[in-house]
């Protein structure tokens, strides 16, 4: 077959795509409640004629298209979870629901998952193999791939492939990345109480402040990236919450601070919890207060596969010859795409969507966030494209 079709095919279907990305973006629904849009994508597939199965992880939707060749089977993700954000773009689309808002393009990711439906299933006949669609509930930060997974997702049948793109702001619409190896940052979130002995704020000397202690352990907790990983290799901890007390004049009796820690590899994973522990320990127990740390773990490094990412960079030089490849970027961003490409060759796809002549260049999470719709089409046959490439390269 020749792919190049899906261009034209996708940019035929371009007033359609937008028409479908603006009407998830009037509607948004925060993690596990996406019950409206998951309701419009069971119909789309249902209306392909798919295979279909809804209420997985709550809300999540998977849809099997199986092709008229017989062949492996690919998993396609696409996320479908809002942002509890009070939206300030002004467009004439914007969110219809206080405090929600789609700040994040998985509006866009639902409308193209639809297109990539309709663009293979034109082809259904020829198609080597089977594309598993899955409509993933609550990617930001709610754990909906790694329930998905626990109900199954990746059985029945299992994927030989797993793709998933981003619609990435920070770069313009003309750019794809596609990078070999770790391109996402695996995610710990950890709490560390300190304990100490509450008193009265003019009598310190009968107290012991876990205050003090929480603000040196946030100060030295900076130390553990800068003096203990190789800074030819990436980490991050940050303390984003600190917690204490509820008068001007009480010295509490504990104090939390929160934070997460982003690493590539598993030896800097350990290296970095190990020293986040024994710092906090260290500190507190210097300065006479008792710890408890909890550090959970969000989600594992995307990680591409190299002969996947070289294939699809491949193919995408081929579609667009006037795009800027870039197989460089990575981000200390997460995504929990990483628990549906464990064990399983996979690639996950940026796609530039930003227009700053139009404004259209706010970050991810941001109140102002916008992308440039132009972009739609081009990520709906990159990927439908991509999936058939992995299809017929087995």
């Amino acid at each position: 077959m020749d792919i190049s079709q899906f261009v034209h095919q996708s940019n035929a279907l371009a007033d359609e795509i937008v028409a479908l990305r603006r009407d998830f973006h009037r509607h948004p629904e925060l993690g596990f409640q996406e019950h409206r849009t998951a309701g419009v994508v069971a119909e789309a597939m249902t209306d392909l004629d798919l295979e279909v199965h809804t209420g997985i992880a709550e809300t999540g939707i998977v849809a099997l298209m199986v092709g008229g060749k017989p062949g492996p089977t690919v998993l396609l993700r696409f996320d479908m979870d809002a942002l509890p954000v009070q939206e300030e773009t002004g467009a004439p689309y914007a969110s219809t629901h206080d405090g929600v808002m789609h700040a994040c393009g998985h509006d866009g990711h639902t409308a193209i998952g639809i297109t990539v439906a309709k663009l293979l299933h034109e082809h259904r006949a020829s198609l080597p193999g089977v594309v598993k669609f899955v409509f993933q509930p609550a990617e930001e930060g709610m754990g909906g791939a790694e329930r998905m997974v626990a109900e199954g997702v990746l059985e029945n049948p299992r994927p030989d492939y797993s793709l998933a793109m981003h619609l990435w702001n920070d770069k313009p619409r003309g750019w794809i990345g596609i990078k070999p190896g770790p391109i996402m940052a695996g995610a710990e979130m950890f709490e560390i109480v300190i304990r100490g002995k509450g008193g009265h704020g003019a009598a310190p000397h009968q107290a012991i402040d876990p205050v003090l202690a929480a603000a040196q352990i946030t100060i030295a907790l900076q130390s553990v990236v800068s003096r203990n990983v190789d800074p030819r290799k990436s980490a991050v901890v940050s303390v984003t919450q600190f917690q204490a007390g509820e008068a001007f004049n009480i010295i509490p009796s504990h104090a939390i601070i929160r934070g997460t820690i982003r690493t590539f590899t598993p030896e800097v994973r350990d290296l970095v919890l190990q020293r986040v522990e024994e710092v906090s320990r260290g500190v507190a127990k210097a300065m006479g207060c008792d710890t408890k740390i909890e550090i959970t773990q969000l989600t594992p490094p995307v990680v591409n596969d190299h002969a996947v990412a070289r294939m699809l960079k491949s193919l995408a030089e081929s579609m667009f010859p006037e795009a800027t490849i870039d197989t460089n970027e990575f981000t200390m961003g997460s995504e929990d795409m990483a628990f549906l490409m464990e064990g399983i060759p996979s690639a996950y796809l940026f796609v530039g969507s930003s227009d700053s002549s139009r404004n259209l260049d706010a970050p991810h999470h941001n109140p102002h966030f916008d992308f440039d719709e132009a972009v739609l089409p081009i990520a709906s046959s990159l990927v439908a494209a991509s999936a058939w490439r992995l299809l017929e390269a087995s």
